[in-house]
């Protein structure tokens, strides 16, 4: 009955956990019996030279060893007892005592009745009990530990992968995958293995995301070729059947006008359950509302409610409409810079009006062009205030801080015929507030120098006008002429930002010239200096639908430009400078886009030669056709070189100077190719300078050549090398453009 019961609980211990080798050691302490123990015992060792003193009876008495046994249920199925239940066995005490038998041997002697110790069996060794852990030297020699690896060890992989390519997902799968990102290589075949796990991830959340919600992916990992080491990572999906939208719920108030909320959701019954489509239409609801006089509108969590019969899910968000609102009044905080009646004139809308976010963001925007704050926002304010029309009004709270008011500014730029130009000025743009900007500027160049003053003020009374007071000193020295000028200016304008791009534009002003030039009197055949004097009132307007302000790539502008103006030498005269220029741009597929620019212009009312050379038309160079030098187009004269050298064999006794004209045309075709952040422009230019009152269009000139572009977030930087066609003597072989912009 013991044997049985210790069985017993054996079996339900495999059950409870217990280990397989502790059932092992067990079942062999207590499954023999004690007779066949004592057999064992006394059996002789095989080649014994003596012979061993027989053993008679037992080791252990049986009454003493069962008693030794600890008590065990009789439950067949109950669980084992608790190990600390178990007494270990008390090691036999050492003995010192003698028998009559025994004999002292002289250290040295061989007892002749000592028994040879004897080899163990297989068996027995078997049974031996393992050595502790702890008896294990676990540290490297030193001579390895010191050591480093310089090749570590690095298997290869392949990847193949089936079910994504057919529903669409293979290219974004191969974005984001852990194997792709790996490249084929890995320490070890489990490194394999967890980014297969991990891609069987990725794979399955790609097709959830799409509407495959019973999807299944399985991933392996397999010799490539058998018992290569290489390794190759399958991973096959199968997609399963498409979720689609069975019905499409909105739970809100009443919107005004009714249903406005799921007409800006973009979902219909009977689509697939898109992730993507689901996430954009939602948040074209959170960008709508506000824009239609739900500044507080919120959208909630989503519902969708999958019925595994026919594979659609019911979808349900919950939105929060807040109060229809309307705009209020504006207050402020913080370190100011602007006050509340300035704030108003930068708005685009009057108190009453239905809210919307376009106009509030507008208005960030607008302060923080005016790169006066560290820190400024604009947020809308709940009132409980009825508004017109059942709305709420809503108070706009402007949170602003000072930033540094001053800057310092530099630009620069290379032509042939102009040299090289470099610009720089200095702006305190709220010395006198609000917006009351004092600029310094100079200019250092090759062929220009200059000074001026400006005192400007942005947002004169109304949102993106300008008034601006100029005082500058100039002087030129080009090939058509020397000048030495001050002016005095004033100009108001309503100008296209990068905020906002406007339709139409302006501005009208008035100058005041006083210029000292050297032009050649052709009655004496010789240059002489003339000094003039010059009131002029320049008008221009322009319409632009391009989509940027720096690099259109589509839509077209026009341009037109009127002074009416009065030169003063010995008696007034009369006359008005006219410039008329139309530019359009078309895309050609993403990459390309054909530009062209045409432009015209007269000066009626006064001869060419009683017009200061500054104030005629040139053309030629970066900004007009390129190819040619800066002025280099047009009428010229031939008049003695003072620089000839009789000795040099390229010296010229005569120089050809351009004089400029009364009119002129120009005409420009590009074709901008951009890749990434850059760009090439072939292009073709061509144009005249005449001496009569309207151009003639006849003898005209033209330049080719390709252009660099470099695009940045501010404009692209411009490279452009152009040669005349036909080039004549005087010309220039090779023209150079450095610039910040699109030449048009």
């Amino acid at each position: 009955m013991g044997t049985g019961r210790v069985l017993s609980n054996l079996l339900s211990g495999r059950r409870a956990g217990l280990g397989v080798s502790t059932l092992a050691l067990v079942s062999s302490l207590v499954l023999l019996p004690a007779a066949a123990v004592a057999q064992v015992s006394a059996e002789p060792a095989p080649e014994q030279s003596a012979p061993a003193p027989q053993v008679e009876g037992p080791i252990i008495p049986e009454a003493e060893f069962e008693a030794a046994l600890p008590s065990l249920s009789g439950d067949i199925n109950a669980p084992l007892e608790p190990m600390q239940d178990f007494e270990t066995p008390a090691t036999p005490p050492m003995t010192t005592e003698t028998t009559d038998a025994d004999q002292v041997v002289a250290p040295g002697v061989i007892d002749p009745n000592a028994i040879a110790p004897q080899p163990l069996s297989a068996e027995a060794t078997l049974a031996e009990p393992l050595p502790p852990l702890a008896t294990f030297e676990v540290n490297p020699p030193i001579e390895v530990a010191a050591g480093t690896d310089t090749k570590p060890v690095e298997i290869r992989y392949t990847i193949a992968v089936a079910g994504l390519e057919e529903v669409g997902l293979d290219d974004e799968f191969e974005a984001l995958s852990a194997l792709e990102e790996g490249d084929g290589e890995a320490a070890n075949a489990t490194q394999v293995a967890a980014r297969a796990r991990e891609d069987e991830e990725l794979a399955l959340r790609l097709l959830r995301s799409i509407g495959h919600y019973d999807a299944t992916v399985v991933s392996a990992v397999e010799q490539n070729p058998a018992n290569s080491g290489n390794l190759r990572a399958v991973l096959t999906a199968t997609p399963g059947p498409m979720y689609r939208f069975g019905s499409i719920e909105v739970k809100a108030d009443q919107t005004v006008p009714a249903g406005m909320i799921l007409r800006e959701l973009p979902l219909k019954v009977g689509e697939n359950i898109d992730a993507a489509r689901v996430q954009g239409a939602e948040a074209n609801v959170s960008l709508k509302l506000p824009q239609q006089g739900y500044p507080f509108a919120e959208v909630g969590q989503r519902d969708i409610l999958l019925d595994e019969r026919v594979f659609t899910g019911a979808y349900t968000l919950p939105v929060t409409t807040g109060p229809r609102s309307s705009f209020g009044t504006i207050t402020t905080e913080g370190d100011p810079v602007f006050e509340v009646d300035h704030l108003q004139v930068l708005t685009r809308f009057d108190a009453g009006e239905l809210y919307d976010s376009r106009k509030v963001d507008d208005l960030r925007d607008a302060l923080i062009a005016t790169s006066l704050f560290s820190t400024v926002s604009v947020e809308p304010q709940r009132t409980g205030t009825p508004g017109p029309d059942g709305t709420e009004q809503v108070n706009l709270l402007v949170r602003q801080n000072k930033g540094p008011a001053r800057s310092l500014t530099a630009e620069a730029g290379y032509g042939t015929g102009q040299g090289l130009r470099v610009e720089g000025a200095w702006t305190h743009r709220n010395l006198f507030p609000p917006e009351g900007a004092l600029i310094a500027n100079v200019v250092a160049g090759t062929q220009e120098q200059g000074l001026g003053v400006t005192f400007r003020r942005s947002n004169a009374g109304r949102r993106d006008r300008t008034v601006s007071l100029t005082a500058s000193a100039n002087r030129s020295n080009y090939e058509a002429f020397e000048a030495f000028t001050g002016t005095l200016s004033g100009r108001i304008s309503y100008d296209s930002t990068p905020i906002w791009q406007k339709r139409i534009t302006y501005f009208y002003g008035l100058e005041l010239i006083g210029t000292n030039e050297d032009v050649f009197d052709f009655d004496l055949n010789d240059r002489v200096r003339r000094t003039y004097g010059i009131a002029a009132a320049p008008l221009f307007i322009g319409f632009d639908t391009s989509d940027d302000l720096l690099n259109p790539t589509k839509g077209f502008r026009l341009k037109l430009n009127v002074s009416p103006e009065a030169s003063v030498q010995g008696s007034a005269r009369p006359y008005g400078r006219f410039m008329v220029e139309g530019t359009a741009y078309y895309p050609i597929g993403d990459s390309i886009v054909l530009a062209g620019r045409a432009r015209a212009g007269a000066i009626a009312g006064i001869s060419r030669d009683d017009l200061a050379p500054s104030r005629r038309y040139y053309s030629g160079g970066g900004g007009s056709v390129r190819g040619f030098g800066f002025q280099e187009l047009g009428p010229r004269t031939t008049e003695p070189n003072p620089d000839f050298d009789p000795e040099d064999e390229d010296s010229s006794p005569t120089v050809f100077r351009p004089i400029g004209g009364r009119s002129l045309n120009e005409f420009a075709i590009e074709a901008r190719y951009r890749f990434g952040n850059f760009g090439i422009v072939p292009f073709i230019d061509a144009g005249q300078v005449y001496d009569s009152t309207l151009p003639k269009g006849s003898d005209l000139r033209f330049g080719a050549g390709i252009g660099g572009r470099f695009y940045t977030n501010f404009g692209p930087m411009r490279l452009d090398v152009a040669t005349p066609i036909a080039r004549r003597e005087g010309e220039s072989l090779i023209a150079v453009y450095i610039s910040i912009g699109q030449a048009f």
